[in-house]
């Protein structure tokens, strides 16, 4: 079918989404100028992204095989933007043209039958094959290092979004058969034919595939119960180098280790998730939200944690600090926030939200505003009458469209994240704040820099903190600069048993530190089940986890 992935001349080969969601210099020095109002330091002037014709991108090393030549793609628009993913390193270096590892083509299979022939030519040939999903990796899980990409004589990037159709609807167990390559609003415009929804909504969203989504384990928009993909999986076809691993739909077993447990989280490097049965919902009726701001952010964090230890399990509690709300214009009140939702396709929710805000209460939780309830039948409009939560929800969406302006205006502007225990969070925070800040300050030409947190998750035995930093960039050094950043906020990370990544998955740039989590025989298993899978070694090579054999 045709879908948004498919009109990808109009997505920027080299800044996050759509080409004319980009400012142009006029509305960007303007918008220059309010951020640095907002973060209190002056911004550099707008700088012109290297065009495409100036990049670096070596000619493709090696041809396609007949058999499946109409399936590939080797034009510098699609190299280049299979070249990387999104993070703040890619952007920067997709905008200076250095595509020195671009894959050399993109192969778009259109069948399970045809990614098993591609992975065979690729065993064959010892040619490197790298999913790509949605091309929305924030942790270099999309491209090979240099020095693994010149190992092999070619490289392709694997491009499922023409595998894109829900193929089956199970209403009856509410569930459905979906390819892999179908983006979260191209297969919910499917389910809602039949009156379902996959209610799993990352910030990357508008582009993520459903087989994206699963490999690199992908948080979703409930703050409790259900935050990851893992807990919608049913069953899943995936094609390995060797041969298909398909499991059976079943709602729980206790038969042993779970084969879709071992796909899931591998990020393309044991086998290529073709489609999979997911668990659905009917689409939401009643929903309740309410956003409360606290004096001090410990309070808050407070309400978050009783909150999640209530087995009230709301669909939103999201804890922002004063900086963070602040810069999303949630509150300008120098009041920590928490966003509080509630929805059921059911039953009406309103009861829950009030022993929620009973709670809550008890916490230092001011209502600045009535909690909003509403109804919603189909063909009723979905609007909200929250402000404050519609103002967060847009930024969420909109923020990777903002860091690609930012780097243009010469804006350092990322993210990490991790999850913790509720006992240990204290101190974690303590020492990211001190240890971040100094590495921002001493990065920056200016000395200055902002740093905000934010819980995205919440369990009943810890919560899932979230950070933004923001200072201004080294023009033509943002990578090393960024890298000096990254790698002090997760030395912290580790050096409290935080977890290196809570839902932005392991790729090549959390590696290091998650081979510390990770029990070291662990590691030969799954060292083991790759020369299993694929004896080649040509699947995403070196991302997760380090091969047994380089």
């Amino acid at each position: 079918m045709a879908d948004d992935m498919n009109t990808s001349a109009s997505r920027s080969h080299w800044a996050w989404g759509w080409q004319d969601r980009l400012l142009d210099d006029t509305a960007l020095t303007n918008f220059g100028k309010l951020v640095g109002g907002m973060l209190g330091f002056p911004v550099q002037n707008p700088e012109a992204a290297t065009p495409l014709a100036g990049a670096t991108l070596a000619g493709a090393r090696l041809a396609p095989p007949d058999t499946l030549a109409n399936r590939f793609d080797a034009t510098p628009f699609q190299r280049a933007l299979h070249a990387y993913g999104r993070a703040y390193p890619d952007v920067v270096r997709g905008f200076r043209g250095d595509y020195a590892t671009a894959p050399d083509m993109v192969a778009f299979p259109e069948t399970a039958a045809e990614v098993a022939q591609i992975l065979d030519w690729a065993s064959a040939t010892n040619v490197a094959v790298v999913p790509f999903g949605g091309g929305t990796s924030v942790v270099r899980g999309v491209e090979l290092e240099a020095e693994r990409h010149a190992a092999h004589p070619a490289v392709v990037s694997l491009d499922l979004t023409r595998m894109d159709r829900v193929l089956h609807v199970d209403t009856e167990s509410l569930s459905a058969h979906i390819q892999g390559g179908a983006s979260g609003p191209v297969l919910n415009r499917q389910l809602a034919e039949h009156g379902l929804v996959l209610r799993h909504y990352p910030q990357s969203y508008e582009f993520a595939t459903l087989g994206g989504m699963i490999a690199t384990r992908s948080g979703g928009h409930f703050a409790t119960v259900y935050t990851h993909i893992d807990e919608f999986v049913q069953a899943l076809h995936t094609q390995a180098p060797r041969g298909p691993i398909e499991s059976w739909r079943l709602p729980g077993s206790g038969a042993g280790p779970s084969p879709d447990r071992m796909i899931i989280g591998s990020e393309g490097t044991l086998g290529v998730i073709t489609s999979a049965w997911m668990r659905l919902r009917r689409r939401p009726v009643w929903r309740s939200s309410a956003t409360l701001h606290f004096d001090a952010f410990r309070d808050a964090v407070t309400a978050a944690r009783l909150l999640a230890q209530s087995q009230l399990s709301p669909s939103n509690c999201r804890v922002l600090d004063a900086r963070e709300a602040g810069l999303h214009q949630v509150s300008r009140k120098g009041k920590a926030v928490l966003l509080v939702a509630f929805e059921s396709a059911e039953h009406p929710v309103k009861p829950l939200m009030d022993l929620a805000l009973e709670l809550i209460a008890d916490c230092g939780g001011a209502l600045p505003s009535p909690p909003k309830n509403r109804e919603e039948r189909p063909g009723d409009a979905a609007a909200s009458n929250d402000a404050s939560a519609d103002k967060w929800r847009n930024a969420f969406v909109d923020m990777p469209y903002l860091q690609s302006n930012l780097v243009r205006l010469g804006v350092l502007a990322d993210t990490f994240e991790t999850a913790c225990t509720w006992s240990g969070f204290e101190a974690l925070h303590a020492d990211v704040i001190k240890t971040v800040r100094t590495a921002l300050k001493a990065s920056s030409p200016s000395g200055r820099g902002f740093l905000s947190c934010r819980f995205t998750h919440v369990y009943p035995d810890g919560p899932a903190p979230y950070y933004t930093f923001i200072c201004p960039a080294r023009r033509g050094d943002e990578v090393a600069q960024w890298m000096d950043i990254k790698a002090a906020a997760s030395e912290v990370l580790a050096k409290h048993q935080a977890t290196i990544t809570h839902h932005h998955a392991v790729g090549r740039t959390h590696r290091l530190w998650a081979n510390r989590q990770r029990p070291d025989l662990f590691t030969e298993v799954l060292q083991g089940a790759k020369q299993t899978l694929d004896p080649a070694g040509i699947l995403n090579p070196g991302v997760v986890f380090d091969p047994a054999i380089a």
